[in-house]
């Protein structure tokens, strides 16, 4: 049975890891074990709970308990269900944006990169997206547009920041992801048999609707952080550099943006039969 406990005053300690932890210590890099992670509203909370992630406690609107929030309560089984009134919650900063329920979690086991790449045709690489904004974004359209995968360099945001998770709209619970902890991340992804296409503006870049890259079996779709772009280093080491074709003078696009059209367009992968080729 759940434990429901009202909460009255904003400074009560329950509602710390809700209002008070950063997400560097959400993360707990000392000991990760114990590493949590915040869930927003009842869509989300339910993404995580599908994917088997181990809830640690609720906090919700009363009018919730019997609500929307009544099925994930169930779900969650024996742990502590925290409830106030509007005027209390609504001092967490974006309380508004959570749809009156959030649930904290512990952070699941990283996958490694054999696990993410193991039967994948089509993987994300974000080198140094820091932008957890962007990141959640790309989630969301990796999930929707037929990528198997996202890998992160480590300066890249972590997914399970709670704007990247909220934008996503829990889609980063349903693409299998890790970090890239290796310095020759193209030489590691071409081991495993990945062509690489980095998604650069240069002049010898080939189109992004070329048929040559549609063909290719297993591909690695690698996207640099806004403004900087793609190491030199990086782009030297991919098999192909990728351009979007623009208009009016347009030269780039934002990268979640352009990851968009790049996953609608290269995951278009050409099967026969449920067969490449």
């Amino acid at each position: 049975m759940p434990k429901i406990i009202e909460i009255t005053d904003f400074n009560a300690p329950q509602l710390d890891v809700y209002a008070r932890l950063s997400e560097g210590q959400l993360l707990n890099r000392h000991e990760p074990e114990k590493g949590m992670f915040i869930a927003e509203s009842p869509k989300v909370i339910e993404r995580a709970l599908d994917a088997g992630c181990v809830p640690v406690s609720i906090l919700l609107e009363k009018k919730h308990i019997e609500g929307q929030g009544k099925e994930i309560i169930r779900r969650c089984g024996d742990i502590p269900v925290y409830t106030a009134e509007f005027d209390v919650l609504t001092q967490l900063t974006g309380f508004k944006l959570t749809r009156g329920m959030l649930c904290a979690m512990q952070r699941p086991r990283l996958k490694t990169v054999s696990e993410v790449c193991a039967g994948a045709h089509r993987i994300v690489v974000l080198e140094n997206v820091m932008n957890p904004t962007n990141v959640g974004a790309i989630f969301r359209s990796a999930a929707a547009l037929n990528m198997d995968g996202v890998l992160l360099t480590p300066a890249s945001s972590n997914p399970l920041y709670r704007r990247s998770i909220r934008v996503s709209m829990g889609t980063v619970f349903r693409i299998p992801w890790t970090f890239l902890e290796k310095e020759d991340r193209i030489g590691q992804l071409h081991d495993m048999g990945f062509t690489t296409a980095a998604m650069a503006l240069k002049e010898d870049s080939v189109s992004i609707d070329s048929p040559q890259l549609r063909q290719e079996e297993k591909l690695a779709i690698v996207l640099g952080t806004e403004g900087d772009g793609l190491a030199p280093d990086t782009i030297a080491g991919c098999d192909y550099t990728v351009r979007i074709p623009m208009t009016h003078g347009v030269d780039s696009l934002n990268v979640a943006a352009a990851s968009a059209v790049a996953f609608w367009q290269l995951g278009k992968r050409q099967q026969q039969n449920g067969n490449w080729q």
